[in-house]
């Protein structure tokens, strides 16, 4: 396993080559993947492949929590890097993918609140806007290129309750965490972002016409 950060940059740069065809590959590797096992135990031909594939998936996923952020790519390379240094412990009781999602949540969330610290905090949603809940809009017909420019069309606690929700599949307990926010907040937010979303959805539809 590589063991220091220039290494890790090495591996992470060779992991681009050994996988070309992944640069619009986004699909799930298996918990028992044998690679994954080579790779924790220091293969690092596996661990270039696990990577360029896992890499335009994180990319993605960094993309859709922090449009516009000079630094979705530094944030993707410190996901990655955060990936493999966590492999060892995968016990893959879930795809790895699911897991990879879950590790490049934390470390971009921790890095945006960081790069942010001198910011002023984010102001709370009114939880009184929306009661009811509002079922997810239908993505079916929707590209990955809409979602993202939709996406970039809500407010940043918005978006990112939805992606972590609908995209990662966190339940709302979990995405309270992730976001240190309050389940209700997590909730709020949610139904906000969805109905805003499906209203987004809605007037493109209408303009298309």
């Amino acid at each position: 396993m590589a063991k220091g950060l220039p290494n890790d940059l090495q591996l992470l740069a060779g992991a681009a080559r050994a996988v070309p065809a992944a640069a619009e590959r986004t699909g799930r590797i298996a918990g028992h993947d044998r690679r994954i096992a080579r790779a924790a135990a220091g293969d690092r031909q596996a661990a270039a492949e696990l990577l360029g594939e896992l890499l335009p998936r994180v990319r993605n996923l960094v993309r859709f929590l922090c449009p516009g952020d000079s630094e979705v790519d530094d944030h993707s390379q410190a996901a990655l890097i955060e990936i493999l240094r966590a492999l060892p412990g995968f016990e893959g009781r879930s795809a790895l993918t699911t897991w990879a999602d879950r590790i490049t949540v934390r470390v971009t969330l921790r890095r945006v609140r960081k790069s942010r610290s001198q910011q002023a905090s984010l102001q709370p949603l009114d939880e009184g806007e929306i009661r009811d809940s509002t079922p997810p809009p239908d993505g079916s017909a929707m590209t990955r290129r809409q979602l993202a420019e939709m996406l970039d069309r809500l407010p940043e606690p918005q978006r990112q309750v939805l992606v972590l929700h609908h995209l990662i599949g966190m339940s709302v307990p979990e995405v309270a965490e992730a976001l240190e926010v309050p389940f209700e907040t997590a909730r709020s937010r949610l139904r906000l972002a969805t109905g805003r979303l499906r209203a987004l959805c809605v007037d493109d539809g209408a303009a298309d016409d």
